[in-house]
């Protein structure tokens, strides 16, 4: 008796599991999401168009390419860039990613003795912009070893140019 209850229990459990969709109970939310993400070939070739933009500048530097969790997916690193341009570059990619924007548009946006760029994963110097396609963020490009953090962004933005209309017509 206690057996049959049981599988009857169970049925019913499964039949209206079977029913409804992969929705939060009641929320109208969906369980899981999908993100989208770089592939390892697309970060690379990020990488080596921004690396390739600051050699035309006669610049060794050092790019770093994350993923939307902020992980390093791509550091590359010119043969005579500074050591201390890799945690200056993961610094500024992460930055751009987290508040999608370039970080040389943020200088002005944190002012006082508590603000948020003391925090040590951020740093707020030109260098550093969004991989933002069609609305969905993608990660981040930091771009660190130039004299001037505006050729630091210009290499991190000719290497997103190098992917950009790829991505957008996907």
């Amino acid at each position: 008796m206690k057996t049959g209850m049981i599988a009857i229990a169970a049925l019913g459990i499964f039949s209206v599991a079977g029913n409804c969709p992969a929705w939060a109970a009641g929320s109208g939310m969906p369980l899981t999401v999908n993100i989208k993400r770089l592939s390892l070939d697309t970060a690379l070739r990020i990488g080596r168009a921004a690396i390739e933009r600051c050699r035309k500048e006669g610049v060794g530097v050092t790019v770093t390419v994350i993923d939307r969790g902020g992980n390093a997916q791509v550091v590359l690193r010119d043969t005579l860039a500074m050591d201390v341009s890799i945690p200056i570059s993961m610094k500024k990619a992460y930055t751009a990613m987290e508040f999608n924007s370039p970080t040389s548009e943020m200088g002005d946006r944190f002012k006082g003795d508590y603000n948020v760029p003391k925090i040590d994963q951020l740093l707020i110097s030109a260098g550093g912009i969004p991989i933002n396609i069609a609305g969905h963020i993608m990660g981040g490009i930091g771009v660190s070893g130039a004299p001037s953090g505006l050729t630091d962004e210009a290499c991190a933005k000719a290497g997103l140019a190098a992917v950009q209309d790829d991505l957008e017509m996907e």
